[in-house]
């Protein structure tokens, strides 16, 4: 690199340990940097970015104070604090596979393993300065959204034969994937692939597939990508994307659960897991992918009061499937904990609403009946537009709980208009999971719970048809209920053997699978393995 470029570079160093940073100062200083700013957290990091534009920031991922490394760069990024013209190497002692593949989806220039040596750093730093000065145009370009210019000037530079000549093809493919020119780019992606097996152009040609409804050969590109280390997360992370766009639920939080197992971080990709999981009535993945969401949140762009609140929300739902007080009281200590670390980060948010919502619930978790009506009853409907859809959702789910039908059903027919109104306010999964609502509850005139304990009764008194009926629609809202699943098998066994109801086969292997697949506590296992002894043989599952 030529000395002018090395002098004129403008580096901000974000490094906490005293040591580490004036290792850094002097390698940089004896290399010929001048323009050098340093940081010894995140905030200070953002207003030096505010002042000045960077070539180039060097940032240690373990930053303890405020934000870490990966909050700091996520922020930087979505609020444009820095240019595609500006250069990003993460530095990190740690390399956990969970780590390195969540700082790797955030596309830094480089990941720079400690301890290094100055001959090392200068490699990397002038490979990724000179890159990006000599691109600074088509970056430019690209931050203004000028996709058009960028093309052009992109194509003019592949001709005159300047250099950079993979890194442009790669800037083609994500403009025109920007532009949605979905076509064009998968005819680009092609003539790539010819020439070069890139990873990036296997990702953008899938990209383009999806966006061009080619759903099978997407597919089977994904299937293939699985296979490979380097692609194994970005392919989790687009079958899902493929599989919720075919409302294909199940299959989706199968590959969200694994690509959020592989990058905890990424805390967009774990509220799509929530929403799926809420689609898929999984309330324990629901509830710890929220827990996760809630502990990864605090100072990132993602805090926000709907993140506690959240979670207090899963808790509860998750606590519902379940007969044990034990674990009613401690998602009860849970629930107050992430109400307190509400008030805690975010004290003049006005959610009193949402809390009185949630505290009703809580009521009705404990069977404290009479509290939550009373609680729910001083809630007005609120005629004023909808502020939050996942508040609203959990205060339409109350109103059935409780017996409010009506009041229910209005709210959620006001949540899907507003829905439907607003598309950039909400995620097609909200909608969908709104609509499921509403179609589940509308003709159930009691919550799950009141429906399992009437079907008890009903069953108690040999009245196996209606005590059925009951049982069928508890275990459609909760179909993951392992003690509403196991009332539903006896009675689904007790009701054709000693009534002549006719037999629900497929009912049946579905309840036998969720108790297979389930731990149960010794009273549970111990009611299924005398149900398959006594009536299995009747009628075999499925397996």
């Amino acid at each position: 690199m030529s000395q002018q470029v090395t002098s004129s570079a403008h580096i901000l160093i974000i490094e906490e340990q005293p040591l580490a940073l004036s290792y850094m100062k002097q390698s940089l200083e004896r290399l010929g940097y001048r323009s050098l700013r340093f940081a010894e957290n995140a905030v200070i990091a953002k207003e030096l970015c505010k002042e000045q534009r960077f070539d180039l920031l060097i940032c240690a991922f373990n930053l303890s104070k405020y934000q870490d490394g990966y909050q700091l760069y996520e922020e930087l990024k979505v609020k444009k604090l820095i240019k595609g013209a500006t250069g990003f190497i993460f530095i990190s002692a740690e390399t956990s596979g969970a780590l390195v593949h969540s700082v790797l989806e955030l596309h830094p220039d480089d990941f720079l393993v400690k301890p290094f040596n100055t001959l090392e750093l200068q490699s990397r730093i002038e490979r990724i300065v000179k890159r990006k000065q000599a691109l600074k145009d088509v970056y430019q370009l690209i931050d203004d959204e000028n996709y058009s210019k960028a093309l052009k000037v992109i194509d003019t530079k592949l001709v005159a034969n300047q250099g950079y000549a993979a890194v442009l093809l790669r800037l083609k493919g994500e403009v025109l994937l920007l532009q949605k020119q979905f076509e064009q780019a998968k005819s680009f992606f092609k003539s790539v692939l010819d020439i070069q097996k890139f990873t990036w152009a296997r990702i953008g040609m899938v990209e383009a597939l999806i966006g061009n409804d080619e759903h099978n050969l997407a597919h089977r590109m994904l299937k293939t990508m699985l296979e490979r280390d380097e692609t194994r997360l970005v392919a989790y992370d687009l079958l899902s994307q493929l599989e919720i766009k075919l409302n294909q639920y199940e299959q989706a939080q199968n590959y969200l659960s694994a690509a959020t197992t592989m990058a905890p971080r990424n805390l967009a990709r774990q509220a799509s897991l929530s929403q799926v999981a809420q689609i898929n009535h999984d309330y324990e993945q629901n509830y710890q992918t929220c827990r996760d969401i809630a502990k990864f949140a605090p100072h990132s762009i993602h805090d926000s009061p709907d993140v506690y609140l959240n979670a207090a929300r899963a808790g509860i739902d998750y606590a519902l499937t379940t007969d044990q007080s034990e674990h009613i009281a401690r998602v009860t200590r849970q629930t107050t904990k992430y109400l307190n670390d509400l008030k805690k980060q975010f004290p003049d948010a006005l959610q009193q609403i949402q809390v009185d919502v949630l505290n009703a619930r809580l009521y009705y978790l404990k069977d404290e009946h009479h509290k939550a009506k009373m609680l729910l009853e001083q809630l007005a409907m609120d005629e004023s537009p909808i502020r939050s859809i996942d508040g609203a959702l959990d205060q339409a789910k109350a109103y059935h709980e409780l017996g409010f039908h009506a009041q229910a059903q209005t709210l959620y027919n006001k949540i899907i208009d507003h829905c439907e109104r607003y598309p950039e306010r909400r995620s097609a999964l909200q909608l969908k999971t709104a609509i499921q609502q509403q179609n589940e509850r509308r003709d159930l005139t009691m919550g799950p719970r009141e429906l399992n304990n009437h079907a008890v009764e009903k069953f108690k008194q040999g009245n196996y048809l209606l005590a059925l009926e009951a049982f069928s629609q508890a275990f459609r809202v909760m179909p993951k209920n392992r003690s509403i699943a196991l009332n539903l098998l006896q009675c689904l066994y007790e009701g054709s053997i000693r009534q002549g109801t006719s037999f629900n086969q497929l009912l049946a292997d579905k309840c036998c699978a969720l108790l297979d697949n389930s731990k149960l506590d010794d009273e549970l296992s111990s009611r299924y393995e005398k149900i398959k002894q006594k009536y299995l043989h009747a009628h075999p599952v499925v397996q």
